[in-house]
């Protein structure tokens, strides 16, 4: 494995984060083999946790690499975990800010740098009632786009038993925690093209198609068919449907 090395705050975060987990889960890892060991890489990684960062990072990590995360710059702000995700040189994300493709510039850099950039293309946890993947934003389409990176499509299951969006910890007996990592996604059809919205779309939503079947083989289940769409509905059209805004 070569992970590269290690800062403090990076070796602070492994020290604490790996036995933790060992004492509250149950860790079911598959296809690791699938992040390539060198190089940069973007892992899409769906969002069904409070605790997810922690489990990816676990698991991007047994794979022999050193995750670098896109996340919310609320948590930078955060006595001791911000202080943790500056050190350790992971990626605030500005969003709906004139800060916001700060994030995508600074995830373009690792790239190029042949680091391992973990996202999550839902943005947050999803609001599936299910907990499926939810309709997915643009931004892994767009890094892939600008920097010609693999995606390799995680999904996982289970870290929502243990923090999910109930935001009540059950940590009383170890939980069980699936993450499968599947091949590369083939985008080879966008390379070379303009980031417009349409293929920007139609990139994520291979990308995102990919980990609900991920999430689908953990769970044994068939994904649905309508996606879950978060964004705010219009008013009722004249043909008596609703819109997404």
């Amino acid at each position: 494995m070569r992970r590269g090395r290690l800062g403090f705050w990076l070796r602070l975060a492994v020290f604490v984060i790996k036995p933790t987990l060992t004492v509250f889960t149950k860790r079911r890892w598959l296809g690791r083999r699938n992040i390539p060991a060198t190089g940069g890489v973007i892992v899409a990684v769906n969002h069904i946790s409070y605790v997810d960062p922690f489990l990816v990072a676990r698991f991007v990590y047994d794979a022999g690499r050193l995750p670098r995360f896109m996340a919310k710059a609320g948590l930078f702000q955060l006595p001791v975990a911000g202080r943790i995700l500056r050190g350790a040189g992971q990626i605030p994300v500005h969003r709906y800010s004139e800060n916001a493709p700060a994030a995508l510039a600074a995830a373009t850099s690792a790239l190029q740098r042949g680091e391992c950039v973990v996202i999550y293309p839902e943005g947050t946890v999803t609001r599936d009632p299910g907990y499926w993947p939810m309709r997915a934003r643009t931004g892994v389409a767009r890094l892939a786009l600008d920097t010609g990176a693999p995606v390799v499509p995680v999904g996982q299951w289970g870290a929502q038993r243990i923090l999910g969006r109930d935001a009540k910890p059950h940590l009383l007996s170890r939980r069980t925690v699936w993450f499968v990592a599947g091949p590369p996604v083939d985008l080879s059809a966008y390379a070379g093209r303009e980031p417009v919205a349409r293929a920007l779309r139609e990139m994520t939503e291979l990308i995102m198609t990919q980990i609900r079947d991920l999430v689908g083989q953990l769970r044994d289940e068939q994904p649905p068919d309508d996606v879950y769409d978060p964004r705010p509905l219009t008013p009722v059209a004249d043909d008596g449907h609703r819109r997404s805004a």
